[in-house]
């Protein structure tokens, strides 16, 4: 049978170009499907089922299974620093990964409230848990000087985990893979990487959160800590962990999240940072969209004490969008009856946690853990 000609010349009635602004043409067709099923409404009557559903769910996509590997922890360095200790213990991560990792003890007696900081992307390998604690000086003075600037970039000058430290927390923080002992990896490599990791049936984004809440189990085991007082603390990427750390593992108690929340339609827009791919595998978990939307799965944790920050000028999260994620995840609180559980602030400013956020959220993780 012979193709019928078209009629008009030069008609064109196929798709070209396929792509634009790095999505395919297409995209508004997919963005369509996007109805989030798994999300929490008003229609939700067992919330704890609810919850276990969304659990399971973003697990599966994690492509990731359970890690029982006994820790074997060991300390081999140790710092004073003032009313508090700082030291450098090497664990198993997982069954796969041996660690070195830092952590800070109250010299005080006593159980105490404990943080598992989680390092940012920033696009800056060659420090990752150096970011959150200040690193031992005189052992890599170059290390040292690199991670205090980026405290001065973003943290007003200071390390926060050490901040919390002097308050009486134990704090806890490794690196990811890629970032500091365990890279340093490049912008270009993380998509390589990315390729590889589900070339070996595996993720980067979901071995990430599988290293998360293994780190939360072994900060949880210490001695030195109550389990009923186990918080997470984290800077843009490492806010993104903090969220999902919070819905998925119950080692964590309460959850504070800097400067990563929005919705994916307010992220997929022409001129969004989501568009450029690059540090977007590290947070990307197959065919989780089309279940569960951030702020869905960031409800997951209620009704756990729970605060957000983002910041009104911030570049990457448009506030708009970052305001409409804010408020699906405070009914989901309101459901739970633990509004008061729930805050979240814009505050002046862009893509930083600076000292008075710090001090805020310190006051405000004090007082949840029924601290004076």
């Amino acid at each position: 049978m012979l193709l019928a000609v078209a009629a008009g010349a030069g008609a064109q009635e196929y798709e070209a170009p396929g792509v634009e602004h790095n999505m395919p043409v297409f995209a508004p067709a997919l963005k369509a499907k996007m109805t989030y099923p798994m999300a929490w409404s008003p229609a939700v009557k067992d919330l704890k089922a609810w919850r276990e559903q969304g659990r399971a769910k973003v697990w599966e996509a994690t492509l990731q299974q359970p890690d029982r590997t006994p820790f074997k922890a060991e300390v081999i360095a140790e710092e004073d620093r003032g009313s508090y200790v700082a030291r450098q213990v090497v664990f198993n991560l997982t069954a796969m990964s041996r660690v070195r990792a830092l952590l800070l003890v109250p010299k005080s007696a006593g159980r105490h409230p404990a943080m598992l900081m989680l390092h940012d992307h920033g696009g800056k390998f060659d420090i990752g848990k150096e970011k959150m604690i200040e690193p031992f000086g005189a052992a890599d003075s170059v290390k040292h000087a690199s991670a205090k600037a980026w405290a001065d970039k973003h943290f007003s000058s200071r390390w926060p985990g050490d901040a919390l430290a002097a308050r009486g927390y134990v704090v806890l923080c490794a690196d990811a893979v890629g970032w500091g002992d365990r890279g340093p990896l490049t912008g270009e490599q993380q998509q390589a990487l990315a390729s590889n990791f589900f070339n070996l049936g595996s993720s980067m984004a979901g071995n990430m959160a599988l290293e998360d809440a293994r780190a939360a189990d072994f900060l949880a085991s210490l001695p030195e800590v109550d389990t009923k007082r186990v918080a997470t603390l984290g800077f843009s990427m490492g806010a993104f962990r903090a969220w999902q750390l919070g819905a998925l593992s119950d080692k964590i108690t309460a959850v504070i999240a800097s400067n990563w929340m929005a919705t994916t339609e307010g992220l997929m827009v022409p001129g969004s940072n989501q568009l450029r791919g690059s540090s977007a595998y590290q947070m990307m978990h197959p065919g989780l969209l089309r279940y569960l939307d951030h702020p869905d799965v960031a409800s997951l944790a209620a009704p756990k004490p729970t605060l957000f920050f983002a910041g009104e000028t911030d570049k990457l999260f448009p506030v708009a969008s970052v305001r409409t994620a804010y408020a699906k995840m405070a009914r989901v609180w309101q459901a739970y009856g633990a509004a008061d559980k729930f805050e979240a602030i814009v505050r002046p400013g862009g893509h930083e946690f600076p000292r008075e956020a710090q001090e805020h959220a310190y006051d405000w993780l004090d007082r949840q853990f029924g601290r004076p």
